[in-house]
């Protein structure tokens, strides 16, 4: 199947202000696309794209003052199957974990898995296979925090999620993956584009989506506690410990957002 993807966001700033996106496809899914994919920023300024630490394409640009939009619009290949399941079994002791993934296990910015080990092994505890207990938390944070765009805000952690139950998709991500982490399963935050491609559309302005992956049996499986079921059309943009690693964007001073525009629509030829 083919998915056309991207965005229109547009910034306002008094003075210039130094900035980090994290606006582009992961590489992972570079060998997929069909047209080219390029951040373009009106009016022209310097864009320098790296590599971060996860593995993500990251943009640093400066923006100048005045108004400033990022733009991006592409066809990708998608395979069009669901997320895949993990294999059952026992779980894998934390001593057996590449070296690799060990930095998903800890507790980060968003994810304090200090405040939410005795929840995590109070209601997960009696589970032995990592996929139950990962079914289990899904559900659970599925269930225990309502959605709503109204309930979002930068500062909110998977503790505060827990207590306040209510949350965007970010805030679904965070909880569940800190829960799969007091449970000694690693878990990883993930962004990128999920539109309403194979499921009733939603009557709300598209979005970028979060979601994460669980690390079992020698491999990365992907879980949408917000969606609670496989979902297929899933375009990753970049993986990290939590938001504040995979940030969309990172302003280093006062910059406005004027203009937020997502697009992810399944295509049936090219233009």
């Amino acid at each position: 199947m083919l998915i056309r993807c991207g965005y229109d966001i547009e910034f306002s700033t008094d003075k210039k202000v130094a900035m980090m996106a994290m606006l582009s496809l992961h590489p992972s899914r570079h060998q997929d696309l069909g047209t080219p994919q390029r951040l373009i920023a009106s009016p022209d300024i310097p864009l320098y794209h790296f590599e971060d630490g996860f593995g993500n394409v990251a943009t640093r640009l400066t923006l100048p003052p005045g108004n400033v939009t990022l733009s991006c619009d592409f066809v990708i290949e998608d395979s069009g199957a669901p997320d895949r399941r993990a294999p059952n079994g026992p779980q894998m002791p934390v001593e057996e974990l590449p070296d690799t993934v060990m930095p998903f296990l800890l507790g980060s910015r968003y994810c304090e898995t200090d405040r939410l080990m005795g929840v995590a092994w109070a209601n997960f505890g009696h589970l032995a296979a990592a996929r139950d207990r990962v079914d289990a938390i899904v559900d659970f944070v599925h269930n225990h925090i309502e959605f709503g765009y109204h309930h979002a805000r930068p500062d909110k952690t998977a503790w505060n999620g827990y207590q306040e139950r209510q949350g965007v998709c970010r805030d679904f991500a965070h909880l569940a993956i800190t829960l799969c982490r007091c449970m000694n399963i690693p878990a990883r935050y993930c962004t990128g584009y999920l539109g309403d491609i194979g499921v009733p559309p939603v009557d709300a302005p598209m979005d970028f989506s979060a979601w994460f992956d669980v690390y079992i049996d020698g491999d990365w499986y992907t879980h949408d506690a917000r969606h609670n079921r496989p979902r297929i059309g899933r375009i990753l943009m970049a993986r990290g410990r939590d938001a504040t690693d995979v940030a969309l964007t990172t302003a280093f001073g006062p910059a406005n957002l004027v203009r937020f525009q997502v697009h992810t629509d399944e295509v049936y030829f090219l233009d």
